[in-house]
């Protein structure tokens, strides 16, 4: 599987056919983008904005094309079925989760401020204004990337410039003879033309006939390949003659719209009168999904009973065939073994026309919404339940529904369109499992509340499942107030309607608020009753999850047996189930081996845990299996193991915008560094873990583990010394702090753990730290002022802030503010640490 270095490559697509022309197109753009960082490719539909947007990028990023060589990763999210923040839909490509209590885009800016990245919003124009609210955060925000995008009109941001794609490259009017085959359209027309009919291959004839229909077609690539895609069965002088045919209707028609709009429509047109009534049909029923198999084409685009009219569910291959032949429809490579299909945007458009015109949206919409119901349905049952079908099987509908995200979106929207607040709610419930391991938790509760507050009828087992899962997914975002609610608001409506199947995760989540409280004892009742609940219920995977929950209770609680034990049980009901239950069980029993002093078991957990992630893709659930590993690592003296690990943590918490990850991941750092006794790079980083902590609101001041790491850093240097690097840290950017953990270089000779004193501190909870002599280190000049050492003689005396204030004849929130600025500098938190510094340091100064 990939590491974090390997995933910030970026996901740009295969591209489906050779790259025909557009030379000087690339050389400028790529020149544009080292002149500035904004750039739109706009243009009508057809024009190829997309294609040249990631030809651009594949360019840049192999760099090939002469744009600026520092960027090294390109991500394309793909925005026209995206109805949603734009933020979200970014953050969710890149793989950037989001941060309890901050705005998604402000993480979205932290995670991508250091990283060098070409960024392409493909197809902006129906959300325009969003799309320019967030380029205009990013850019301000994110000092090395770059964006491009696609979009029928510009976003008008400061900084963008707006570049018009132009038509292929066409031969003059004039041109006759063997120079007429260079020419940038008519290479295109030769090119798909020879994919449709082996053997094509431009001559004498029929050069001078394929210049004339690229330039009846304005070059514009789209109406090109449709047109190339006919030569199967049509001469390019059939094809000239039945174009120009279509073009003279334009003359009686709307001229308003632009020339190449019209010339796009007419060829569109053109190819669809082409197709047999099936293929019509067909084309424009297509137009309601995000993309599709097989399966899901029969299942909504044919007809039951074959009317007359109508299309057999075993005629749409054939007709699909023929449609990608006629390239209207893109083959789209594979989901879970099955061949996966689309439309281009533009023609997607048309046939959405066609499929309004013909009467049939509103039909075809809701067949495509229960499609997609019992889809998400059939996935769940077989996710979730003990025995059959296999791990593979399950990973791969897992990785199958990721690829249906559109389609879920699309069915959504059609259930909210028609007030369907049943349907919605259980197409939310399928889901629910499938948004929160992917890190939109967010979209998920949006969409809760959405059916939630329609007024329509619902079952009570729907809205009492709906209620356990909103609850579930409040606990993700630590909204604590709306899971209570809603818990409780499914416990009841579950009890009145014998719904056994809910209760359990009702109360579970119940007990897992309460122990987030600190409120053990209720957990642990809770949490009991929830066990019972579901051994009542039989529900296998909610039995397994709650008693992995009980062991977590008692870690809290200090009784590790009785952990242990819950855990292995837990382990033992999903033996058979799904592996992602026990990848999070097997992280649990880990993180409780390391406490026990385990260390060999801890590893093999941990190890086991990551395997089961890296098959998800659940990349801060790996990045917190690293960081389990990197402290055992520490603890049993590997520190080349231990710096990998961590390296590893950090960067895929960098890559999710997980700053709580960044900042123990600068902790762990600092605690390397002590291992290998440096103390100035423990000193620095402390400083840097410290200060992100406070900026995330978190509880202010250094905690038993970065006093340890200071302590030792005093030691070794002097606390003048150590406090002064302290202070550096707390100014260094989260990016600098990352490069320089990151950057941390081992000493020269290496230094046994057991010299270090820090086996124990790689333990967690573990309190007391190292001691060191001193030596002969060199005292460096002190942090604090002259008024500061004045006010730390008067706190060693026992003075408080106001008696220091009479003392120094200023006033009490003065003294205050300078306290608290001695206690940033030197690292400390109590006045008594400021004392018994003064009394070793002060007198010598």
């Amino acid at each position: 599987m990939p590491s974090a270095t390997a995933l910030l490559s970026g996901n740009l697509p295969a591209e489906p056919n050779s790259f025909i022309g557009r030379e000087r197109d690339l050389a400028e753009l790529a020149r544009l983008l080292g002149e500035v960082r904004a750039l739109t490719l706009s243009g009508p539909g057809g024009i190829g904005k997309t294609r040249l947007a990631i030809r651009l990028a594949r360019n840049v990023i192999d760099g090939g094309s002469g744009a600026p060589g520092d960027l090294d990763e390109a991500w394309l999210v793909e925005l026209a079925d995206w109805r949603g923040q734009t933020a979200q839909h970014v953050a969710a490509t890149i793989g950037v989760r989001e941060e309890p209590g901050v705005p998604l885009a402000q993480t979205l800016a932290e995670a991508l401020r250091s990283r060098y990245m070409l960024l392409i919003l493909d197809t902006c124009e129906h959300q325009v204004g969003d799309c320019a609210t967030l380029v205009q955060l990013l850019l301000a925000r994110c000092p090395w990337l770059r964006i491009v995008a696609t979009s029928r009109e510009p976003l008008r941001v400061r900084g963008e410039t707006v570049w018009r794609v132009p038509p292929l490259d066409l031969p003059p009017e004039r041109a006759n003879g063997t120079d007429l085959g260079a020419y940038e359209a008519v290479r295109l027309f030769a090119a798909r033309a020879a994919g449709a009919r082996a053997g094509f291959a431009l001559t004498e004839d029929n050069v001078a006939p394929v210049a004339r229909l690229c330039r009846t077609l304005d070059g514009i690539p789209l109406g090109i390949e449709l047109a190339a895609a006919r030569v199967r069965a049509l001469s390019v002088e059939q094809i000239a003659d039945r174009l120009r045919g279509r073009f003279q209707l334009l003359d009686s028609g709307d001229r308003t719209a632009p020339l190449r709009q019209q010339t796009l429509r007419a060829t569109v047109d053109w190819s669809y009168e082409l197709l047999d009534e099936p293929e019509q049909v067909l084309l424009r029923r297509l137009a309601v999904f995000s993309g599709w198999n097989l399966d899901m084409a029969e299942q909504v685009c044919s007809d039951p009973g074959s009317s007359a009219g109508g299309i057999p569910a075993d005629a749409v291959l054939g007709l699909l065939i023929s449609l990608i032949d006629k390239s209207l429809v893109v083959l789209d490579g594979e989901a879970a073994g099955d061949a996966r299909y689309r439309l281009l945007d533009t023609i997607r458009e048309y046939a959405a026309e066609r499929l309004v015109a013909a009467g049939e949206q509103s039909q075809l919409a809701l067949r495509h919404r229960d499609c997609i119901l019992a889809l998400v349905e059939d996935t769940t049952r077989g996710m979730f339940n003990r025995g059959a079908p296999p791990w593979p099987v399950r990973r791969a509908t897992f990785r199958r529904g990721i690829a249906e995200y559109g389609n879920f979106r699309i069915a959504l929207a059609t259930s909210l369109a028609h007030a369907h607040a049943e349907e919605g709610l259980r197409l939310c419930t399928g889901l629910r499992n499938m948004w929160v391991p992917h890190g939109d938790a967010r979209e998920a509760a949006t969409w809760f509340d959405r059916f939630g507050t329609l007024e329509s009828e619902v079952s009570p087992r729907v809205r009492g499942r709906a209620l356990a899962c909103r609850a579930e997914i409040a606990f993700d975002l630590q909204d604590y107030d709306t899971l209570v609610r809603s818990a409780q608001d499914s416990l009841a409506l579950s009890r009145a309607h014998g719904d056994d199947f809910t209760v359990p995760v009702a109360l579970r989540v119940l007990a897992q608020a309460a122990a987030r409280a600190g409120q053990l004892d209720d957990a642990s009742a809770c949490v009991a009753e929830a066990i019972a609940a579901a051994e009542v219920s039989g529900n296998d995977w909610e039995s397994g999850i709650t008693l992995a929950a009980r062991a977590a209770i008692a870690v809290k609680q200090g009784k590790l047996k009785s952990a242990q034990r819950a855990y292995e049980a837990a382990l033992e009901v999903l033996s058979d189930n799904n592996h992602w239950g026990i990848a999070t069980v097997e992280y649990g029993m880990g993180t409780l081996a390391r406490a026990r002093g385990d260390d060999k078991m801890a590893m093999r957990y941990f190890e086991d845990a990551m395997e089961i992630f890296r098959e998800l893709d659940a990349w801060p659930e790996i990045a917190r299996c690293q960081a389990g590993i990197g402290w055992i690592a520490t603890a049993g003296g590997e520190l080349d193991l231990a710096r990998e690990s961590f390296a590893e943590a950090l960067r895929l918490n960098q890559m999710c915008g997980q700053r709580l990850g960044i900042t123990r991941g600068l902790e762990a750092f600092a605690a390397l560094a002590v291992a290998r006794q440096q103390p100035q790079q423990a000193a620095q980083l402390a400083g840097a873990a410290c200060q992100l902590r406070d900026s995330l609101g978190l509880p202010v001041g250094v905690g038993p583990r970065v006093e340890q790491i200071l302590e030792f850093s005093r030691e070794r240097l002097s606390a003048a010394k150590a406090a002064t690097l302290f202070a550096a840290g707390r100014e260094m950017t989260v990016e600098d702090a990352i490069r320089y953990a990151l950057g941390s270089q081992p000493p020269s000779a290496p230094v046994s753990i057991a010299e270090t004193g820090w086996a124990d501190q790689a333990r967690p909870d573990t309190v007391g730290g190292p001691r060191h002599d001193t030596g002969g280190a060199r005292r460096a000049p002190s942090p604090l002022t002259p008024r500061e050492h004045e006010i730390v003689l008067l706190i060693a005396q026992g003075l408080s802030n106001r008696e220091i204030a009479d003392e120094l004849v200023i006033s009490p929130a003065t003294a205050a503010r300078h306290v608290a600025n001695i206690l940033a500098k030197l690292g400390f938190t109590s006045r008594t640490q400021v004392a018994s510094w003064a009394t070793r340091h002060e007198s010598r100064d």
